[in-house]
Protein backbone atom coordinates (compact mmCIF):
# COMPACT_ATOMS: atom_id res chain seq x y z
CA UNK A 1 0.00 0.00 0.00
CA UNK A 2 3.19 2.29 0.59
CA UNK A 3 4.15 1.69 -2.64
CA UNK A 4 0.81 2.79 -4.48
CA UNK A 5 0.83 5.71 -2.19
CA UNK A 6 4.13 7.29 -3.33
CA UNK A 7 3.60 6.19 -7.10
CA UNK A 8 0.19 8.56 -6.57
CA UNK A 9 1.75 10.56 -4.99
CA UNK A 10 4.77 11.21 -6.94
CA UNK A 11 2.16 11.31 -10.06
CA UNK A 12 0.24 13.98 -8.73
CA UNK A 13 3.15 16.31 -7.83
CA UNK A 14 4.47 15.93 -11.17
CA UNK A 15 1.35 16.72 -12.46
CA UNK A 16 0.56 19.69 -10.10
CA UNK A 17 3.68 21.49 -10.99
CA UNK A 18 2.77 20.48 -14.36
CA UNK A 19 -0.35 22.29 -14.16
CA UNK A 20 0.89 24.95 -11.97
CA UNK A 21 3.28 25.88 -15.38
CA UNK A 22 0.52 24.99 -18.16
CA UNK A 23 -2.15 27.22 -16.40
CA UNK A 24 0.01 30.25 -15.86
CA UNK A 25 1.27 29.75 -19.76
CA UNK A 26 -1.94 30.14 -20.73
CA UNK A 27 -3.50 32.44 -18.43
CA UNK A 28 -0.55 35.20 -19.46
CA UNK A 29 -1.30 34.24 -23.21
CA UNK A 30 -4.39 35.12 -23.21
CA UNK A 31 -5.03 38.48 -21.18
CA UNK A 32 -8.72 37.75 -20.10
CA UNK A 33 -11.10 37.89 -17.16
CA UNK A 34 -11.75 34.36 -18.77
CA UNK A 35 -9.59 32.17 -17.10
CA UNK A 36 -7.94 30.35 -19.97
CA UNK A 37 -5.17 28.96 -17.77
CA UNK A 38 -7.70 26.18 -16.46
CA UNK A 39 -9.96 25.84 -18.90
CA UNK A 40 -7.01 24.47 -21.05
CA UNK A 41 -5.23 22.59 -18.79
CA UNK A 42 -8.71 20.93 -17.49
CA UNK A 43 -9.67 20.34 -21.62
CA UNK A 44 -5.82 18.62 -22.49
CA UNK A 45 -6.43 16.56 -19.10
CA UNK A 46 -9.73 14.99 -19.93
CA UNK A 47 -8.07 14.37 -23.55
CA UNK A 48 -4.92 12.64 -21.74
CA UNK A 49 -7.02 10.52 -19.29
CA UNK A 50 -8.99 9.34 -22.26
CA UNK A 51 -5.74 8.35 -23.63
CA UNK A 52 -4.65 6.85 -20.71
CA UNK A 53 -7.96 4.48 -19.91
CA UNK A 54 -7.83 3.80 -23.90
CA UNK A 55 -4.44 2.73 -23.68
CA UNK A 56 -5.55 0.67 -20.23
CA UNK A 57 -8.83 -1.14 -22.03
CA UNK A 58 -6.37 -2.17 -24.74
CA UNK A 59 -5.27 -4.98 -22.45
CA UNK A 60 -1.21 -5.11 -21.31
CA UNK A 61 -0.09 -2.06 -22.57
CA UNK A 62 -0.26 -0.15 -19.07
CA UNK A 63 0.34 -2.32 -15.82
CA UNK A 64 -1.38 -1.26 -12.99
CA UNK A 65 1.11 0.79 -11.26
CA UNK A 66 1.93 2.56 -14.21
CA UNK A 67 -1.85 3.15 -14.54
CA UNK A 68 -2.36 4.61 -11.01
CA UNK A 69 0.80 7.07 -11.42
CA UNK A 70 -0.68 8.14 -14.95
CA UNK A 71 -4.48 8.70 -13.75
CA UNK A 72 -4.93 9.00 -9.86
CA UNK A 73 -1.55 10.94 -9.60
CA UNK A 74 -0.57 12.83 -12.65
CA UNK A 75 -4.24 14.02 -14.20
CA UNK A 76 -5.46 13.88 -10.88
CA UNK A 77 -2.67 16.51 -9.98
CA UNK A 78 -2.96 17.42 -13.38
CA UNK A 79 -6.41 18.53 -13.58
CA UNK A 80 -8.19 21.21 -11.32
CA UNK A 81 -11.62 21.43 -11.42
CA UNK A 82 -11.30 22.41 -7.64
CA UNK A 83 -9.57 25.58 -9.08
CA UNK A 84 -12.53 25.51 -12.19
CA UNK A 85 -15.15 25.68 -9.24
CA UNK A 86 -13.22 28.55 -7.27
CA UNK A 87 -12.74 30.43 -10.59
CA UNK A 88 -16.65 30.57 -11.38
CA UNK A 89 -17.58 31.10 -7.71
CA UNK A 90 -15.28 34.14 -8.53
CA UNK A 91 -17.01 34.87 -11.54
CA UNK A 92 -19.84 34.82 -10.22
CA UNK A 93 -19.37 37.24 -7.50
CA UNK A 94 -17.78 39.59 -9.83
CA UNK A 95 -20.80 40.08 -11.81
CA UNK A 96 -19.03 37.91 -15.42
CA UNK A 97 -21.84 36.08 -15.87
CA UNK A 98 -21.20 35.67 -19.59
CA UNK A 99 -17.97 34.28 -18.67
CA UNK A 100 -19.26 32.18 -15.97
CA UNK A 101 -21.87 30.90 -18.17
CA UNK A 102 -18.79 30.55 -21.29
CA UNK A 103 -16.40 28.55 -18.78
CA UNK A 104 -18.43 26.08 -16.67
CA UNK A 105 -20.75 25.45 -20.00
CA UNK A 106 -17.61 24.85 -22.15
CA UNK A 107 -15.64 22.98 -19.76
CA UNK A 108 -17.83 19.99 -19.59
CA UNK A 109 -19.13 19.84 -22.62
CA UNK A 110 -15.60 20.14 -24.32
CA UNK A 111 -13.94 17.95 -21.52
CA UNK A 112 -16.68 15.49 -22.09
CA UNK A 113 -15.56 15.20 -25.85
CA UNK A 114 -12.40 15.08 -25.08
CA UNK A 115 -12.45 12.33 -22.89
CA UNK A 116 -14.33 10.50 -25.42
CA UNK A 117 -12.02 11.68 -28.78
CA UNK A 118 -9.12 10.56 -26.20
CA UNK A 119 -10.54 7.05 -25.56
CA UNK A 120 -12.13 6.50 -29.23
CA UNK A 121 -7.96 6.99 -30.89
CA UNK A 122 -6.62 4.84 -28.50
CA UNK A 123 -9.05 2.34 -29.20
CA UNK A 124 -8.91 2.30 -33.07
CA UNK A 125 -5.31 3.01 -33.56
CA UNK A 126 -4.57 -0.04 -31.67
Amino acid sequence: MIRLLLIAGTGGFLGTIARFLASRYFQNLFLSAFPFGTFLVNIFGCLLIGIIYGLSEKGNLLNPELRIFLTIGFCGGFTTFSAYAGENLLLLKDGNFLYFALYAGLSVFLGLIATYLGNAFILKMF
